[in-house]
């Protein structure tokens, strides 16, 4: 394939690799890639102008359904609605005599979301993005002109009964469309380059990345085990919620509608059982509570869902099983949290554990935050958790959990590892010589230690030594024998049995040789088993250094964090009268 080289003095674009590929090559055509803001103006309006389509649409249907004057004398009413319902899909309150509508269905920011994906993934196509850290830029361009078209909507929709907030209507909009349309410009980039989800996840830091894995495990647990709670109360109440629906009567496209609204409702349902499984619970108007302490709840409108609301009174027994929900997800959040994590050290493992239960707890208070409101004034005015209740609850129960789940699973991983492995010696046996590394495992072997020398419980325990001596003069244990002398083993270890009180007899003639031999050839064992862990140690560090020269530079970490990561379980330093430095 023939490669044209640019030409000196002007601006070429050479398809690399790692560029994306150049719009007119994909389709064929000579046109040159569009600019990126200009672009992304014509993305939000397309994605407003559709969104705005389909409720005026479902509007009309609706209209069309129920009793209604003359089509002219509505029309204003019909078109100011169907947009009001648009800014209700963003998330948008908004005031009405003696009070406010804020508790909005979660559910119909899907739509604006799935559109704005789109337009995202169409600018990404049609415009120059040379790499991923230029996301941004495509996604302000989309964001900017689409709180804009927000903002105007809601100064449109205003009428004596109703106003809506224009403030939250740019807030709501730029955070929709930045976040929408921008996964789906980063969707088409990795798409085109080829990136994989995990190779993006990789350009992270290793702790970060453990804390985000750990924070949505246990935040997806909690959210799956408030959906299983929602359904099975609802599964209970079925014949109250038919009757209700019968009660309204809504009709064949009544009916449709009034499911799509309670579809729409759903999330919050759920963040609404997920609140009652952490035991903080919620509230259905003022001076009510719905929690496993009690029920107490007035009268309440009709939908079909609330029949899953339980009656007045103590909680029913069964749903006391979802205060478990809780500590399954913090002990699902600690053991991929440390399972991720980018080392394994026990006494940190457990903190990074909690850390983990805390930015969950900050997300479930989001979350109870966006999912409650007001539904006009009076008594509905204060429908919902409490966000901070829940933040801080969330916390502390999913925290300790994950804690307790990371430390457990830290020993688990590090149960069988060479540090911390100390062979079973029989009392008056001597020790067998440490195996060296065998070939091709590239890992050091294990070594023996002493049976009287303590090991301490975690892994980067420092535990000092008594220094060793026996009638020859040794060495203590864990230092090299001094440069002319022969190579000897510390004293017979503790375990053997005790000597008599005068200095016994030295072993004569062979039996003194086996002993020399047996002490040598530990001493040689040692040295090699010494010899393969430094030899260990520098390979990972090689491993290191190359996997940091393939990231970005902006995710390299400073050479301080690298080396904090060179653990090795256990570490036993020297009595300060046996050398001047510790050893490992």
């Amino acid at each position: 394939m023939a490669r044209s080289n640019p030409v000196p003095g002007s601006i070429s674009r050479v398809s690399t690799p790692g560029s994306p590929p150049d719009p007119a090559r994909r389709t064929g055509t000579s046109e040159a890639p569009r600019p990126v803001y200009s672009t992304g103006g014509v993305a939000a309006a397309t994605s407003a102008g559709i969104g705005l389509a389909v409720i005026v649409t479902l509007t009309m249907v609706g209209w069309v359904a129920a009793p209604h004057e003359t089509f002219g004398e509505e029309i204003v009413d019909l078109l100011q609605g169907a947009v009001l319902a648009w800014l209700v899909g963003h998330h948008v309150s908004f005031a009405v005599p003696g009070g406010s509508i804020s508790l909005l269905p979660l559910g119909l920011v899907l739509l604006p979301g799935l559109l704005l994906y789109r337009s995202g993934r169409w600018v990404a196509r049609n415009c120059e993005i040379g790499r991923l850290r230029h996301v941004h830029r495509a996604a302000v361009a989309i964001a900017g002109p689409y709180a804009a078209i927000a903002g105007t909507l809601a100064l449109l929709a205003r009428t004596d009964a109703v106003e809506p907030s224009m403030p939250r209507a740019l807030v709501m909009g730029f955070l929709i469309a930045f976040l929408a349309g921008g996964l789906g410009v980063l969707r088409q980039l990795m798409r085109d380059k080829g990136v994989v989800a995990r190779d993006l996840l990789a350009l992270m830091p290793a702790r970060s990345r453990s804390l985000l894995v750990g924070m949505l495990a246990s935040t997806g647990t909690l959210l799956a085990g408030g959906l299983l709670l929602f359904l099975a109360a609802l599964a209970v109440s079925l014949p109250e919620a038919v009757q209700t629906t019968r009660l309204l009567g809504p009709g064949w496209v009544g009916g449709v509608l009034l499911l799509l609204i309670q579809l729409a409702y759903l999330p919050n349902a759920v963040v609404f059982a997920v609140c009652y499984a952490l035991g903080p619970g919620f509230a259905v108007g003022e001076m009510t509570v719905v929690a496993p302490t009690g029920v107490s709840v007035g009268p309440l409108p009709l939908l079909p869902m609330l029949a899953a609301l339980p009656e007045n009174g103590a909680a029913p027994v069964v749903s006391l099983a979802a205060l478990a929900v809780p500590f399954v997800a913090g002990a699902v959040g600690g053991v991929l949290t440390q399972r991720s994590a980018p080392d394994v050290v026990s006494e940190a493992a457990p903190l990074w554990g909690f850390v983990c239960g805390v930015t969950t707890g900050l997300l479930c208070a989001a979350l109870g935050e966006l999912a409650g409101g007001a539904l006009g004034g009076d008594r509905l005015s204060d429908v919902g958790p409490s966000a901070w209740q829940v933040g801080l609850v969330a916390a502390l129960e999913v925290g300790v959990a994950a804690a307790v789940a990371a430390w457990a699973a830290n020993w688990w991983y590090t149960r069988d590892s060479p540090a911390a492995a100390t062979p079973d010696t029989a009392p008056g046996a001597a020790p067998a010589p440490a195996p060296g590394p065998g070939p091709g495992t590239g890992s050091a072997a294990r070594v023996e230690l002493p049976a009287d020398v303590p090991v301490g419980e975690g892994l980067a325990t420092v535990t000092p030594l008594r220094p060793r001596e026996d009638k020859g003069g040794g060495v203590a244990v864990g230092e090299a024998p001094p440069a002319g002398a022969p190579e000897e083993a510390p004293a017979a270890e503790e375990g053997a049995d005790a000597a008599p009180a005068a200095e016994p007899a030295p072993p004569a003639g062979e039996e003194r040789e086996r002993r020399e031999r047996e002490r040598a050839e530990r001493a040689r064992a040692r040295a090699e088993a010494r010899a393969a862990r430094a030899a260990e140690k520098e390979r990972r560090r090689e491993e290191r250094r190359a996997r940091r020269a393939e990231r970005p530079r902006r995710w390299r970490r400073g050479a301080a964090e690298d080396e904090s990561e060179e653990l090795y379980g256990i570490t036993y330093e020297a009595g300060p009268q046996d050398g001047d430095a510790p050893r490992t």
